[in-house]
């Protein structure tokens, strides 16, 4: 499952013009001011926006948290028919092609990119038109979106499941490195070992980490990545190899999920399309498939 929250304290890139002209859109580079309007517009559609939204909530408009910036595309009414986070994750939701093509020339200015994610049709609209000739991806991924809501199977409690401390940090960063280079290719504890320790204690400390660790042996663990009333993204759920096939998966994923649905509506999750072993694993659990996404590795 691909990491979204790569973040550490670094410069954001030099910011684009506050507005242009794009066809018959408004470009607009948002600012703290325009929060409010965004998260309205990504609540039309929460399920795909979660992770928008995610950002925006934690991290305001304006932040290098957020390793990038966010822009918006107007209609001729000044209303926003399209918002994306333009950097080192680029997300986009909009229902325009025109706002598409505005987003992928910006995007190809973007000197910190590493990958664009979203739904399978939009991925490869704004691809076409972000890519030059001879441009090739690193990497493609076609991922599942699963998603589970109430009602959520009651099954044996697991007492050991909890949130991770600091003093968990050295036991779940290999875990979650492994999973990334799996997914992407890239070990973020070889390429960045610094900043990936500073994200991974990041997350922790918000308390978005859940394990289940007994003397030493980290048996379950899952990330919660965005966190909205409406919608709570998951990654990096991980039941360790020797102890797969016993029911723990289940049992943790059911009482996170069902602790978890207290406060929001829905809880949604990545599953790469070749992990059909996965993909079984969260039918058993109660998620429903909902759609195909995909994911570019840049250069």
């Amino acid at each position: 499952m691909t990491s979204l929250v790569q973040v550490k304290n670094e410069r954001p890139e030099p910011r684009q013009a506050d507005t242009a002209q794009a066809g018959s859109l408004k470009v607009q580079l948002l600012t703290g001011a325009d929060k409010a309007e965004a998260l309205a517009f990504l609540a039309a559609r929460p399920l795909h926006t979660v992770m928008l939204a995610g950002f925006i909530r934690d991290n305001g408009i304006e932040s290098p948290l957020n390793r990038g910036q966010f822009y918006a595309t107007r209609d001729h009414n000044g209303r926003i028919n399209g918002l994306a986070l333009i950097g080192h994750a680029t997300l986009i939701e909009t229902e325009c092609e025109e706002a598409l093509d505005a987003f992928a020339r910006i995007a190809r200015g973007c000197k910190n990119a590493h990958m664009l994610m979203g739904e399978q049709d939009k991925v490869q609209g704004f691809w076409s038109n972000y890519a030059e000739e001879g441009d090739s991806p690193r990497l493609i991924c076609r991922e599942m979106l699963y998603e589970q809501r109430w009602p959520v199977e009651v099954r044996e409690a697991v007492r050991g499941l909890r949130q991770a401390t600091l003093d968990d940090l050295d036991i779940i960063m290999p875990v979650h490195a492994q999973m990334a280079f799996e997914e992407s290719g890239v070990n973020p504890m070889e390429q960045d070992a610094v900043g990936f320790r500073l994200r991974c204690a990041r997350r922790i400390e918000q308390g978005r980490v859940f394990v289940w660790i007994e003397e030493g042996h980290l048996i379950f663990k899952a990330d919660i990545v965005a966190d909205t009333p409406d919608g709570i993204y998951l990654e990096g759920i991980y039941v360790s190899s020797e102890e797969r096939g016993k029911g723990y998966g289940l049992r943790c994923l059911s009482q996170l999920s069902r602790n978890l649905l207290a406060r929001t509506k829905s809880i949604c999750l990545l599953v790469n399309e070749r992990n059909w072993k996965a993909q079984a694993f969260y039918l058993s659990a109660g998620y429903k498939l909902r759609c195909t996404y995909e994911t570019i590795f840049l250069t």
